[in-house]
């Protein structure tokens, strides 16, 4: 049978697809932009067929109505990170959520930890030679292609056909749903003084050469925005913002001066506007790569002059970061943080930096603020990157360097950097706990 009579066969509607899963499956699907929503709209609907069907991902960008009180019997959401739209099913008790790397997920795939009986993803129609790409989405998309018992896939003829690790063939795949709509889209973040003074001081630390990984937001594209002085930046990154296109069509990127695949950007995602996707589609500057590849700390480590920026939600005296959750309650995920940290710190060249950016504060929802430079961190947090691993730590008042430093000089460096209305208090708590004059 040809690919193309395969194809054909293999073509039906969602209603039907979603006829696949069972009850006790585990539901893996791509994440992000990547996230198939006809499959999983569809899937829904069906839930008066499925008792405990387990529903796993990272980011969604969709409803996330699987994670709903009212559909619990039907579906359990256990996520690998946790979006808006899912996580309130954790704090009720009938969600859950598994703490991992993010480059370990593959792995875990791989090995079963993460068995997969349904994997459902969106692709582009085939090519001339059979071939879909998953075009926005390698990270464990391809892995989840490969290990599920059941692949059910959307086809839309708008996934860019993006470079790299990205090709699958018809014949991996057991049902098609032939769909089109534009991909979902980012609009652009709020740059203010406080997120253009945190990526001025994040620029101070990054040097022309610099290979960069950012994550997406304001405080990303400030410092994106603070690097067009720079020269033959590079990236390797486990995703990229519009920000990216500006610089590498301004020559400030260009890929020039990795120690690693050089001359091309690396990424295992993308999420942003269709723009970003346009500027993705069959660039031969842009390929896409797995997730166990992009974040493995030991590839991250071969890039020269490697520069990590990351944020989080607090940060104690001792240096622990607190990235996905607030006290008891799980915020997002520990995703791909810890791996570029690492990374950075292995570095081959000695020239890795890790950066965490973050305001100085936060604002409650009555207009209060609280300090995100604490004595301690809250009753029952998480703590994402270990005072081990931390490296800078960032705010719109400077940069408190903590690798090699004691207990008082990390406090001392991170109250000098925290927001003024804080620092007396902070100062009083440094003299409590180190029966010290600050």
């Amino acid at each position: 049978m040809s690919w193309k009579e395969l194809y054909y066969s293999r073509i039906c509607t969602a209603e039907d697809a979603v006829q696949s899963i069972k009850s006790g499956d585990r539901v893996a699907f791509a994440h992000a932009v990547a996230e198939p929503a006809i499959l999983v709209d569809a899937m829904v609907a069906n839930a008066a067929a499925y008792k405990d069907v387990e529903v796993c991902h990272m980011v969604t960008l969709g409803k996330g109505a699987y994670s709903k009180p009212e559909l619990k019997e039907h579906f359990r959401f256990n996520g690998w990170f946790t979006s808006p739209s899912t996580r309130d099913s954790i704090a009720q008790g009938h969600g859950d959520f598994t703490p991992v790397f993010f480059h370990e997920v593959p792995n875990y795939i791989r090995k079963g930890i993460f068995e997969i009986d349904v994997f459902m993803v969106m692709v582009s129609p085939p090519d001339e030679h059979g071939y879909c790409c998953v075009g926005v989405s390698s990270d464990y998309t391809m892995q989840g292609i490969e290990s599920a018992k059941i692949v059910l896939a959307e086809v839309n003829d708008q996934v860019p056909v993006v470079f790299g690790d990205t090709f699958v063939h018809v014949s991996k795949i057991d049902k098609f749903v032939e769909n089109s709509h534009p991909l979902f889209e980012l609009g652009l973040p709020k740059i203010g003084e406080v997120e253009l003074a945190i990526g001025k001081n994040c620029a101070e630390l990054v040097d022309d050469g610099s290979t960069l990984q950012l994550g997406i937001g304001a405080i990303p594209d400030a410092v994106l925005q603070s690097l067009k002085d720079k020269k033959d930046l590079g990236i390797h990154s486990e995703m990229i913002s519009d920000g990216v296109v500006d610089l590498f069509e301004a020559g400030v990127i260009n890929n020039s001066k990795k120690g690693l695949n050089r001359d091309k950007m690396i990424v295992t995602f993308l999420m942003g506007s269709k723009r970003l996707y346009d500027f993705a589609k069959e660039n031969p500057a842009v390929e896409m790569r797995t997730v166990d590849y992009v974040n493995n700390p030991c590839v991250v480590a071969q890039n020269t002059n490697m520069v990590c920026i990351n944020s989080c939600l607090a940060v104690d005296f001792m240096g622990q970061v607190v990235s996905d959750s607030i006290g008891t309650r799980q915020f997002s995920g520990v995703g791909g943080q810890v791996d570029f940290v690492r990374g950075a710190a292995m570095s081959l060249d000695g020239k890795g930096k890790a950066i965490i950016a973050m305001p100085s504060v936060a604002t409650k929802k009555d207009g209060s603020m609280v300090s995100k430079i604490t004595p301690f961190i809250d009753h029952g947090a998480a703590v994402t990157t270990s005072r081990n691993d931390v490296d800078y730590i960032v705010t719109e008042y400077g940069i408190a360097e903590l690798k090699g430093k004691t207990l008082k000089q990390r406090a001392r460096n991170l109250i000098n950097i925290a927001h003024p209305d804080f620092r007396e208090q902070l100062k009083e708590e440094f003299e409590k706990r180190f029966c010290a004059k600050f």
